[in-house]
């Protein structure tokens, strides 16, 4: 659990300064440059996410249960981690609505995401790992919008050519993701 917990704290702590710390972000920024900050942030979230990847994968080969969630739980996750993937996708497709309105569609997609694996798993290795992510999205989001609102920030409108690219592209990719690659990567078919 110790790997689990170490992985967390780095790579949610990085993904935080600009929660808890952006005025020394920007400091880093100017005294050192994009490039230095980038560089070691990166490198930081690729150790932290190693990680936590084999601290949970060693935590689930002797689970602490909490509870045993109900059998309905796994179609919320199923629906939750669909609507995730849209969100995620509309991080990237241009001039969607739906980032047109949520702003931060990637944040959104990650407590969507934690909320729904929360609810189909009731390990403490599940719960400290999905639980934390959830935490830290509810605080990325109120201080991402926080930035938006200081800034001035306006996101163009959308349109329904591209809000109709988003949900296609989010619908397949979690296709893709639920029927194939979540077994071979996570080792668990959530349809199988």
């Amino acid at each position: 659990m110790g790997m689990l917990i170490l992985g967390l704290v780095i790579f949610l702590g990085v993904h935080s300064v600009r929660i808890v710390a952006d005025g020394w972000r920007t400091q880093f920024i100017a005294q050192r440059g994009a490039l230095a900050w980038k560089g070691l942030y990166s490198l930081l979230s690729i150790a932290g996410f190693a990680l936590l990847v084999w601290g949970y994968g060693l935590a689930r080969q002797q689970p602490v249960m909490l509870w045993v969630p109900p059998l309905g739980m796994r179609h919320a996750a199923s629906l939750l981690t669909l609507v995730s993937f849209v969100l995620l996708a509309a991080t990237y497709v241009p001039r969607n609505s739906i980032k047109a309105r949520l702003h931060h569609p990637m944040v959104l997609a990650v407590k969507v995401w934690a909320l729904g694996h929360l609810l189909a798993n009731g390990s403490l290795a599940d719960v400290l790992l999905f639980g934390s992510f959830l935490l830290w999205a509810v605080f990325s989001f109120k201080a991402a919008r926080a930035r938006d609102r200081a800034a001035g920030i306006n996101y163009p409108a959308g349109s329904l050519a591209g809000t109709g690219i988003t949900v296609v592209v989010g619908v397949a990719a979690w296709l893709g993701f639920a029927l194939w690659a979540h077994g071979v990567l996570i080792g668990v078919r959530p349809f199988g």
